[in-house]
Formats: C-alpha cells, sequence, structure tokens
C-alpha cells in the first residue's frame, strides 16, 4: 500500500508542476504569448520551449525511473493548454487565438532515448536533450504553417493591456535570421544539454532532500 501511496505522489506531483509549466508557457510576457510571439520571436520561444520542457521532463523521468515519463508530462502541458484554448473560444474569440505548442513527441524522443539506453542517465541527458532542442523547432514550425497567420490574430484582436514593448512586429526575416528553424534548432540543442543536466542534478537534491 505504501509503494502504491507513493508512486500516486510522484505521478500526482508530476500534473501540479506540469501544469505550472504550461501556465508558464501562456503568461510569458503575454497571455497569448504563443499566438502573438510564436512567429516574430520563433528562436526566442524555440529555445524556452525546449528548455522548459527537458528541465521537467527529465526530471521526473528520472524521478520515477519510467520510460514514458517524459511523454506523460507533455501530454498533461498538451491538454492544460487546450483547455485554456477552448476557455478563449468560449470568450468569443477565433479558435485560431491560443495555438498549442507541440511538445509531445520531443518528450518521445527523450522517453526514448532513456529506454534505449537501458535508463542511462548520462546518455538521457546528452542524446535526449541533443534531440528535444533539435526536434521541438521542426514540430512547431510545421504546426505553425498548418495554421492561419498569427501575426493576422495578434493584429486583429489586440489587447489594450498590453504595454507598447510587447506589441507584436512583422518579422524582418533577412535582417535578423535567414532560417528560424535552424538558428532555433541549433541553439535548444546546445541549451538542452545543460537544462537536462540541471533537472537531473535537481532530482539528486529532491532525493537528498527526502532522506533527510
Amino acid at each position: 500500500v505504501m509503494v502504491w501511496l507513493r508512486r500516486t505522489t510522484h505521478y500526482l506531483f508530476i500534473v501540479v508542476v506540469a501544469v505550472n509549466s504550461t501556465l508558464l508557457t501562456i503568461n510569458a510576457g503575454d497571455y497569448i504569448f504563443y499566438t502573438d510571439w510564436a512567429w516574430t520571436s520563433f528562436v526566442v520561444f524555440s529555445i524556452s520551449q525546449s528548455t522548459m520542457l527537458v528541465v521537467g521532463a527529465i526530471y521526473y523521468m528520472l524521478f520515477t525511473g519510467v520510460p514514458g515519463t517524459a511523454t506523460y508530462y507533455a501530454t498533461i502541458m498538451t491538454i492544460y493548454t487546450w483547455v485554456a484554448k477552448g476557455a478563449w473560444f468560449a470568450l468569443g474569440y477565433p479558435y485560431d487565438f491560443v495555438t498549442v505548442p507541440v511538445w509531445i513527441p520531443s518528450a518521445m524522443l527523450l522517453d526514448l532515448t532513456y529506454w534505449a539506453t537501458r535508463r542511462n542517465k548520462h546518455a538521457a541527458i546528452i542524446i535526449g536533450g541533443t534531440l528535444v532542442g533539435l526536434s521541438l523547432p521542426i514540430f512547431n514550425m510545421i504546426n505553425l504553417l498548418l495554421i492561419r497567420d498569427p501575426l493576422e490574430m495578434a493584429f486583429k484582436y489586440p489587447r489594450p493591456t498590453l504595454p507598447p514593448y510587447m506589441t507584436p512586429i512583422e518579422p524582418q526575416v533577412g535582417k535578423f535570421y535567414n532560417s528560424p528553424v535552424a538558428l532555433g534548432s541549433g541553439a535548444g540543442a546546445v541549451l538542452s544539454v545543460p537544462i537536462a543536466a540541471l533537472g537531473a542534478k535537481l532530482n539528486t537534491w529532491t532525493y537528498r532532500w527526502m532522506a533527510a
């Protein structure tokens, strides 16, 4: 019974933190951050989402020791964001007003790395972290190409509370970067590895705290 209770507590803990991670996504700079900024600042978005996903996913994957936990974590984030999307839709905003980021495939790659390397923590950090950083911008760009232009939504439905420095701007693709996916993937792959290591270290600290 105690083992069952402990495992249940672990998974409930994952739900709580995954929901909070999703809130960070929705509220980062603007409460519809993804719709406003994923296109104009795609590189910044890619880096922030890759690192946010990997730190939580690897923490709980190593905490439970079960391959699949990272995907579970990303699934909760996705469901919660769809709930937020539905809430805005119910208020009368268009269906494309909030676009749900694609976290699940990248989390699956992290799980597969952990499973394929026979639960090797260091392989999960290095290989899994790199795969998350590389893949997330690709999946999210595909997602953006399948919906109406987020900038159109941003300009058509402006928020009166939005400060001037947060106003969406037209992307200057040729002047700033030539390939947002390549730059986002490259930077994400580099930064996701140390952030994954941080998640693994937080897991160690958690065990020490529990044992104290």
